[in-house]
């Protein structure tokens, strides 16, 4: 007999979105910080639940410091932390040195997400799971097998390795970088690459992204958070993210491939396939979602896991510092609904 549970989360997010940052400038130097966070409960069952009620606390930072040398040359520091780094007791989710040059790209060194990431298209969502990355439902319905949770190339968290990363600001609606990492446990290097094409001009807009990275000799690696640790040779994977907007309709899709060759342990490699669409109407905002992961289809004696995921979302927009969110989905078999009452200042 199946045994189905429901997971109600309820919170209050206090955020600072771009338009709402502290943002503080004196001479050449400036202050920029952001951050958000939402809390809240999750029980497995609304009814009965033999864990109880579990809180559910979501969060992150985010403060750069800035300095223009010139008009054309500037540098900088980020640094960001989030709930998800504190989970794996670590003291930062990413923290980085910047140098920028007008109309040519930026230089990023230290620790941060790969190019390949950073220029990657997700799947619209109009509620607050992080659907597009380390999505929340699969912190709290334990999938049955492997998941490649994220539908764009990853190389693991920023904090895992020093990374220089290239990035061209875009030039004729086209924006490229590469990146390489290296002095890592997890592995010998990684070296990834991304590019997007742009078309903003008309009612209806286009975005294409295409991006993918290879990772050399790889020690007990956790790309995704609901993986096993992945030891083999190497990995090799590619992206690609398609998004289109019509006035107030948004529909994207991202598909991931991830490939390890000479793989020990449970096989966490296979395909990651999205899409969504969205749709806003005065101060109200829908979206469908739909997420599959499937693991373990490029070996012959590894277990192959499918896991199907389906997310309706709705927001309504009370003022331009208060919105509440609902998500209705199912995933792992398991349905569940998340609630949110979100607030930014």
């Amino acid at each position: 007999m199946k045994r189905y549970c429901v997971i109600v989360a309820v919170g209050v997010c206090i955020a600072c979105g771009n338009a709402n940052a502290f943002d503080y400038t004196v001479g050449d130097f400036r202050l920029k910080l952001d951050a958000s966070g939402s809390a809240g409960f999750i029980t497995n069952n609304p009814f009965k639940s033999d864990k109880g009620t579990l809180f559910l606390g979501d969060w992150e930072g985010r403060a750069e410091i800035d300095y223009n040398i010139n008009d054309t040359h500037r540098i900088g520091v980020v640094y960001a932390m989030d709930a998800v780094a504190l989970d794996e007791n670590q003291w930062m989710h990413e923290l980085f040195a910047l140098w920028q040059v007008k109309n040519i790209g930026r230089l990023e060194l230290g620790f941060t997400n790969a190019v390949a990431h950073k220029l990657g298209i997700g799947i619209p969502d109009v509620g607050g799971l992080r659907v597009n990355e380390e999505p929340l439902f699969y912190k709290k319905i334990s999938p049955k097998g492997e998941i490649i949770s994220d539908t764009i190339v990853s190389t693991g968290h920023s904090h895992e390795a020093l990374r220089l990363n290239l990035v061209s600001v875009p030039i004729d609606n086209v924006q490229y970088g590469v990146g390489f990492a290296g002095l890592s446990a997890e592995y010998n290097f990684a070296a990834d690459a991304g590019v997007k094409f742009r078309n903003s001009a008309g009612k209806i807009k286009t975005a294409l992204s295409f991006g993918a990275s290879f990772m050399d000799d790889l020690k007990d690696h956790h790309s995704d958070i609901f993986s096993s640790g992945v030891t083999s040779d190497w990995r090799a994977q590619a992206s690609v993210g398609f998004n289109l907007q019509y006035n107030s309709l948004v529909w994207g899709t991202s598909v991931r491939g991830v490939y390890d060759y000479n793989p020990i342990g449970a096989a966490s490699d296979g395909i990651s396939a999205g899409t969504g669409v969205s749709y806003d109407l005065l101060n109200s905002s829908i979206s469908l979602s739909y997420i599959m992961s499937d693991t373990g289809i490029w070996h012959k004696d590894a277990r192959n896991y499918m896991d199907n995921t389906i997310i309706g979302s709705f927001r309504y927009k009370y003022n331009e510092h208060v919105d509440l969110w609902i998500s209705v989905g199912a995933s792992s078999k398991t349905p569940f609904i998340s609630v949110a009452l979100r607030g930014q200042f």
